[in-house]
């Protein structure tokens, strides 16, 4: 039954599901779960394809949640395989998903079999929640699933995304949290004229510059025993027209917050809004929630994982809440226990992804145990 984890993983690559297209991964995995006996139910929303499965009406509701789609392989040129080609070499699987996270998905339907196989008649209930659009803008996939779930007051308790959490070896991290993400757009007003007449210019640049050290400098916060410091980055500067003899009369900023649940969007927001009214600039701003911060406590659903990796891997798990953020952060809103468990993410987004073929197998037998240890 261990190769057919392999096998499933290369179906899934086979199909080019790049964000937010899913080219029949849903349907080869619903097809799987219907032999299982479970209700499927499609929730597409505009361009997004998305299914939630249940097999049970008990409590605890058990869930794996995941992603179809992959981002775009770049130039096809640099590959050592064709990216939708899957391609064992030397004990890995290459390939576009091979690690985020068609192999985390394949591995999750194997351990579903065994495990509803061998105990038809567990307690509580299993299901999947799965979309195409966790890569790309986020707007049509798990989130809008998670609002109507919550509206029909569908319970979850445990929750397990397949994110490739581990870092040098599977299973060394699994991921308790994530940070808040908080993207502004900052539009700075002056005027325009030329540079051998700057008392008839207003340059926004010279007029906002110690505002922006200040934000740039500024400690938010100290973070806590679960999240580093918040921090604060601008991604993108665009001041000027080209030209090296005008003043410009406006400067854009675009920046990010990765925030620990020592803030709060809204306050992050005044903050930055106090700060530039203080220095008395002109200015608009725009802002976009990427995503609260959350943290799954020590419980069931951690001490599970710890176990089950730690019975197949003879490791102790980490529990961090490094790194950006992941659909974790809609389920957990269902007062879920979330954890993020899945592959090395040494290779992900990059040329020549790929996933270890042993540590493939064993991360279906952790699921599996893991299923065991929350419903027998």
């Amino acid at each position: 039954m261990s190769s057919t984890t392999l096998q499933l993983a290369k179906e899934l690559i086979r199909r080019p599901s790049i964000t937010p297209r899913d080219e029949g991964c849903q349907t080869l995995m619903i097809d799987w779960l219907k032999a299982l006996n479970f209700d499927i139910e499609k929730m597409d929303f505009h361009d997004t394809e998305n299914f939630w499965a249940l097999r049970g009406d008990a409590q605890p509701v058990f869930i794996f949640a995941g992603h179809t789609d992959v981002v775009p392989p770049g130039p096809l040129e640099k590959w050592k395989f064709d990216p939708f080609t899957p391609t064992e070499h030397e004990g890995y699987l290459y390939g576009r998903g091979a690690a985020d996270m068609k192999g985390s998905l394949a591995a999750m339907l194997i351990a579903t079999q065994r495990f509803v196989t061998q105990h038809p008649d567990h307690k509580g209930s299993i299901g999947f929640l799965i979309t195409s659009d966790e890569e790309g803008p986020f707007i049509n996939g798990t989130i809008k699933v998670v609002e109507e779930l919550i509206r029909r007051k569908q319970a979850i308790d445990y929750a397990i995304v397949g994110e490739p959490s581990s870092k040098t070896k599977l299973g060394d991290i699994i991921k308790n949290g994530r940070r808040g993400s908080l993207t502004g757009w900052l539009t700075l007003h002056g005027i325009q004229g030329h540079v051998a007449y700057p008392h008839l210019a207003k340059n926004p640049f010279h007029e906002a510059i110690f505002a922006l050290a200040e934000i740039a400098h500024k400690t938010w916060d100290e973070g806590n025993e679960h999240f580093p410091p918040t921090s604060f980055q601008f991604t993108n500067i665009n001041v000027g027209t080209g030209a090296g003899n005008i003043i410009p009369g406006e400067a854009r900023f675009e920046f990010n917050f990765r925030y620990s649940t020592e803030q709060t969007a809204e306050g992050l927001k005044q903050q930055i809004n106090d700060i530039l009214n203080q220095h008395e600039l002109d200015f608009d701003l725009d802002w976009k929630l990427n995503g609260e911060p959350f943290i799954t406590e020590k419980g069931k659903l951690i001490e599970s994982c710890i176990e089950a990796i730690r019975h197949y891997q003879n490791i102790e798990a980490c529990a961090e809440t490094s790194g950006g953020t992941s659909d974790g952060r809609f389920i957990a809103k269902t007062g879920a226990q979330v954890v993020e468990l899945g592959p090395v993410n040494a290779t992900i987004h990059k040329v020549d992804e790929c996933v270890n073929i042993e540590e493939l197998e064993k991360l279906s037998l952790i699921y599996e145990r893991i299923l065991k240890n929350t419903l027998l």
